[in-house]
């Protein structure tokens, strides 16, 4: 299964999702899917991480265990993101109205599916 079609189904699954993007550890797209100009969501993506060192500083601060997904939420929407392994992450943007938790499912089930494919 490609990339595509696992970000593709990620979005469809997903009420309000807004877009699915897979990056590189420059923050650089490698493929996305999205219902809004492609380069807004390389914009959030390329900037996800900032947001993924500073969890993982804390992480080896307060040994919390790895870090496998973050969701930020603000008054606009929800922003997830997750490692697929230590050279791509996954991020996702969500309308506010959509439940953080059925996205969330479904987020982590793609993170796998991606694992296998990476």
């Amino acid at each position: 299964m490609s990339f595509e079609i696992i970000l593709k189904e990620l979005v469809d699954q997903v009420p309000k999702a807004i877009g699915a993007i897979l990056v590189d550890w420059e923050g650089e797209a490698v493929m996305e899917h999205c219902h809004c100009d492609p380069y807004d969501i390389r914009f959030i993506a390329a900037h996800k991480g900032i947001i993924l060192a500073r969890l993982k500083e804390m992480q080896s601060a307060e040994r919390v265990g790895e870090v496998e997904d973050v969701v930020l939420t603000s008054s606009g929407g929800h922003l997830i993101i997750g490692c697929i392994d230590e050279y791509y992450s996954l991020v996702m943007n969500i309308e506010r109205s959509c439940p953080a938790a059925l996205a969330l499912y479904y987020f982590r089930l793609a993170v796998t599916r991606l694992k296998r494919e990476v």
